[in-house]
């Protein structure tokens, strides 16, 4: 709400559904649905556009079957709003920052597939020079890197945040801002934190949790240890405050994806989660 009591419209909202959708939370790379069904519930739905990862496209993929999905996208009418290229990245594991040294598969594969953003990893001071250069050659075709708010990396905390991207110093770096893991790292997610990072905000990544002592899930963080947490729908009440969040984003004139980033919960299909997290995300933006 602003400050009359009215529902801040965000009329350029554009969805994106991630085809995590269609994996396991903890496992993220066999699909439970082939590309062409997640296509067709995110068009069902409404999305405009889905966030590829390498579970169904990645830079492992054979040449014929990155064909396949772009004509297949194309025939649909739906666009790929970013790439995570490979698995290392999607589990933030030691060696997701290796993609930084080699990025031309990277760029390659979202030319192909005509994405303009990249995500990448970093873990440590050593990955800024890499960051650098990869976004160099990042820039000479037009795609912008992006960093996830997450945990065991330099996008744990707001400050870290900001003091990571203005030491890499490039225009077309920027941040997947993030809620969850704001959360689970003890940070503030609303419109003062947006506010701050505004300049760097390429894209937005939904998923929605409650923070439990007894939860069915926990992970790590190197600024407050393990924090245990329940999975739950982004549609669902009790978790993170997506008013505030849809909020904010109106309040810094956000005009980029939205993208639902989290796996069917249990009790769902990705259709019925797709559809329902969609529904929602329209009725809390205060738009069609």
């Amino acid at each position: 709400m602003n400050s009359t009591g009215e529902l801040l419209e965000y009329n350029a909202m554009k969805l994106s559904l991630s085809v995590r959708i269609a994996e396991g939370f903890l496992s993220k790379e066999i699909p439970i649905l082939p590309l062409d069904d997640v296509v067709s519930v995110a068009a069902k739905a409404g999305y405009s556009a889905v966030c590829m990862r390498a579970s169904q496209v990645g830079i492992q993929s054979p040449a014929e079957t990155v064909q396949a999905a772009i004509e297949m996208l194309r025939r649909r009418a739906i666009i790929v709003s970013m790439v995570t290229g490979d698995f290392d990245t999607v589990y933030n594991n030691e060696r997701g920052p290796s993609a930084l040294r080699n990025i031309r598969p990277y760029l390659r594969l979202a030319t192909e597939l005509g994405a303009p953003l990249i995500r990448v990893a970093i873990k440590c001071s050593d990955d800024i020079a890499w960051v650098q250069k990869a976004a160099d050659e990042a820039a000479e075709v037009g795609i912008r890197l992006v960093h996830q708010c997450h945990t065991l990396s330099l996008f744990e905390t707001v400050e870290s945040i900001v003091d990571t991207i203005q030491r890499i110093d490039r225009k077309n770096f920027g941040l997947v801002y993030e809620p969850a893991n704001l959360q689970l790292c003890g940070q503030d997610y609303g419109y003062e934190t947006m506010q701050q990072l505004a300049p760097w905000i390429f894209n937005v990544y939904l998923q929605n949790q409650v923070l439990r002592s007894d939860g069915a899930v926990t992970l790590d963080t190197w600024c407050r240890g393990p924090v245990p947490f329940n999975i739950i729908p982004v549609h669902a009440t009790g978790g993170l405050d997506f008013p505030l969040v849809m909020e904010g984003l109106a309040r810094i004139g956000y005009q980029g994806y939205v993208t639902v980033h989290q796996s069917a919960t249990e009790g769902e299909t990705p259709a019925q989660s797709a559809q329902r997290t969609a529904d929602y995300l329209r009725a809390v933006g205060g738009r069609q």
